[in-house]
């Protein structure tokens, strides 16, 4: 994947692209998203049967996405249909479930006495999945209470 972002970042745009990273900092927006995902188009009805949550906090969310422009809507008689209006969201979604589950797998190694280096996993990622600092880029190792300097 190539970028064609400025370089240093201004400012603006990294406003926007945390703007963007911010609609998915809610577990109840990203299950929306997952059962937009799987089923297409969703009612909030629909979401809220599904989701076990309130129509209220689905309906919130569901303006947040909007808003974001990571959903969009349509009327179909009385209701309002929501769907993934950006396709880039479902592959982000992929690569960050994706790095997700190569660390659990090392850490799940490294707990089983085995070497937690799979697929393009680290054990920085491990140390830092339990908790234990990783070593810094130049081989030392960090303050014993992970402090930075």
């Amino acid at each position: 994947m190539t970028w064609s972002l400025p370089s240093p970042l201004p400012r603006h745009v990294a406003e926007l692209i945390a703007a963007r990273f911010a609609a998915f900092a809610d577990p109840l927006r990203l299950q929306i998203l997952d059962e937009l995902r799987r089923e297409g188009e969703l009612s909030v009805g629909e979401l809220v049967e599904r989701l076990a949550a309130t129509q209220q906090n689905v309906s919130k969310h569901l303006s947040v996405l909007l808003q974001r422009g990571v959903v969009s809507r349509r009327k179909q008689g009385t209701r309002a249909l929501y769907r993934i209006a950006d396709p880039y969201v479902l592959e982000m979604c992929e690569l960050v479930c994706g790095s997700l589950q190569r660390e659990i797998d090392a850490l799940v190694r490294l707990v089983a006495g085995e070497s937690p280096d799979v697929a393009g996993s680290s054990t920085a990622s491990s140390r830092r999945l339990v908790g234990r600092p990783a070593p810094r880029a130049n081989g030392e190792q960090p303050p014993a209470g992970g402090g930075r300097r």
